[in-house]
């Protein structure tokens, strides 16, 4: 039955990957662009050790944002913040890891311990708000969104905490080498692995020990799949929206550390503000399971590095972001028909069951 189950569970992905790669032949033949070269050029780009490299770095980042959405996922809770908590978390990280004089790993786990601390906290006004006033998190996650960035300006442009940068735009003070978690040349000689690649394996093997072997997991999921049963159960609803709130803002603090510790080396007005969406699709892809939003993050990434290719060969990289929308549209709609038709699959089971009982009485 298991394997049955893992069986279906790769359908949904494999289908919208071939129907990704389908319709985006067509596009790539209405513009007149050969089809064949564009795809062995991307593949052919996207599987040297160069490219390999940045693909993985950047499935890094979404592989937190995506952790940090499918927490809430868990829980039914929408955090559309991972957006507003990953810059706050990346800008106060910055901040700090820029003002420290210690050796390496005191200076980095300090440097993330703030931005986890910082991340939670702006998801934390959410929780409060939904569980005291029963504001949707929705709503207020896009807000604080917009707010977050705001004070991010406001702190960069007009505060202390600003400097002029090599770049002639504002920022955090330089990171010293020794806050820095640049990685190693693993599988490139002049492009190394973020340091914090091996990190976010930690993180991956942590949240699915926590969801699946513990017993915060059980209600954290008791409670997504029914508030009022886990509330009969002894559990408390408002305790744990705001928990997992907590623990989806604390790794959404976590985003934006392998850019800016492995090559940024401080947070400036061009940091990247966009990876929180991009995490929610990831999550859906990957059905909230680590080792899905794993593959899915390689797959979006790849999509993303290999796209520069595209150019060379005349045509939009625009191509890859409708792969990837078609990609997530076709994985969600198979996933639901898979859930129906499993549903309904149980439901006659148990019907025959109950049938063949009242036979035999």
């Amino acid at each position: 039955m298991n394997f049955r189950r893992f069986s279906i569970s790769l359908i949904a992905p494999a289908l919208g990957v071939v129907i990704s790669i389908a319709v985006t032949a067509v596009i790539l033949k209405a513009i007149h662009a050969n089809v064949g070269e564009v795809f062995s050029s991307m593949v052919k780009y996207g599987t040297s050790p160069h490219a390999m490299t940045l693909i993985l770095n950047l499935a890094t980042t979404y592989f937190l944002s995506a952790l940090a959405v499918a927490i809430g996922f868990k829980m039914n809770l929408f955090n559309i913040g991972v957006n507003g908590q990953y810059v706050l978390g990346a800008v106060a990280a910055g901040a700090v890891a820029g003002a420290l004089t210690l050796p390496k790993i005191p200076s980095v786990i300090i440097t993330i311990l703030v931005a986890m601390v910082v991340g939670a906290a702006w998801a934390g006004i959410a929780a409060w708000l939904k569980v005291a006033r029963g504001v949707s998190e929705v709503i207020s996650t896009i807000m604080l969104n917009f707010i977050a960035i705001a004070i991010i300006s406001y702190l960069i442009v007009r505060t202390s905490i600003g400097h002029e940068t090599s770049l002639n735009v504002r920022g955090t003070k330089e990171i010293a080498d020794s806050g820095m978690l640049r990685g190693v040349a693993l599988l490139d000689k002049e492009t190394k692995l973020y340091g914090f690649f091996f990190i976010s394996v930690v993180i991956g093997i942590l949240y699915w020990f926590i969801l699946n072997r513990t017993r915060f997991g059980y209600d954290l999921r008791a409670t997504g799949h029914s508030a009022t049963a886990a509330r009969t159960s002894g559990i408390d609803a408002r305790r744990m929206i705001t928990i997992t709130m907590l623990l989806s803002g604390a790794i959404a603090g976590l985003v934006g550390l392998p850019y800016l510790l492995g090559e940024a080396g401080s947070y400036n007005l061009n940091f990247p503000t966009d990876w929180g969406f991009t995490g929610i699709a990831i999550a859906l892809l990957g059905r909230n399971n680590p080792v899905g939003i794993a593959v899915g993050s390689v797959l979006w990434a790849f999509l993303d590095v290999s796209s520069g290719q595209l150019i060379l060969e005349g045509v939009p990289r625009e191509i890859t972001t409708i792969m990837q929308g078609l990609i997530v549209i076709v994985v969600v709609i198979s996933y639901e028909i898979v859930r129906r038709r499993q549903l309904s699959s149980e439901q006659t089971r148990v019907a025959r069951a109950l049938e063949a009982q009242g036979v035999s009485a």
